[in-house]
C-alpha cells in the first residue's frame, strides 16, 4: 500500500456539494491499495500512519505523533498513488487493486487508526471527490508498505 502523509491545520473533503468528512487538525492520508497487497500492508501502514511523529513538541521538534498532537485523521482512497509513468505520457493503473478488492484493505486501514484510539473521517471510496487543505509546515511523507521493512 502506499500512502502520501501531510500534516495539515485543517482538511475537509466533499462528494458533490456535501462534506463528508472533515478535521481541524492533523493527518490527511491519501491512500493507494496495490494489487499485491494484503491485510498485513493495511496494519502496518495504519501503525506507521499513527506513530509518525511529524508534530512540533515544546522546543520546535518534531517528536510528537498525531494523538499527542491532540490531532485527527482524514483517510482519501486514491488509486492513482499506483499510476506508472515510466513510458509515455499516460499513467498506467496496472498495479493498482481492483475496487472490490481495495475497498476492503483501505476500510482495514480506517479501522486499525480507530481502533488505535485516533479520531479518523474518510471521504467517499470511489467517488469523485474534491479535497481541500491547509498544509502545516509543510510536511508531506510518502509510505510505502513494500518499502517500510
Amino acid at each position: 500500500m502506499r500512502a502520501v502523509v501531510q500534516r495539515v491545520a485543517r482538511a475537509q473533503v466533499r462528494v458533490d456539494e456535501d462534506v463528508v468528512g472533515a478535521i481541524d487538525g492533523g493527518l490527511l492520508v491519501l491512500v493507494g491499495v496495490g494489487l499485491d497487497d494484503v491485510d498485513d500492508d493495511a496494519v502496518s501502514l495504519a501503525r506507521k500512519i499513527a506513530l509518525l511523529r511529524i508534530f512540533r513538541d515544546d522546543e520546535g521538534n518534531m517528536n510528537r505523533d498525531v494523538s499527542e498532537a491532540g490531532g485527527s485523521v482524514l483517510v482519501i482512497s486514491q488509486f492513482t498513488l499506483h499510476g506508472d509513468v515510466r513510458k509515455g505520457r499516460r499513467p498506467s493503473f496496472i498495479t493498482a487493486a481492483r475496487p472490490e478488492r481495495a475497498e476492503p484493505l483501505y476500510e482495514r486501514v480506517v479501522a486499525e487508526l480507530r481502533a488505535l484510539g485516533l479520531v479518523t473521517a474518510t471521504g467517499r471510496f470511489g467517488a469523485t471527490m474534491a479535497v481541500e487543505l491547509v498544509n502545516d509546515g509543510p510536511v508531506t511523507i510518502l509510505l510505502d508498505t513494500k518499502r517500510l521493512f
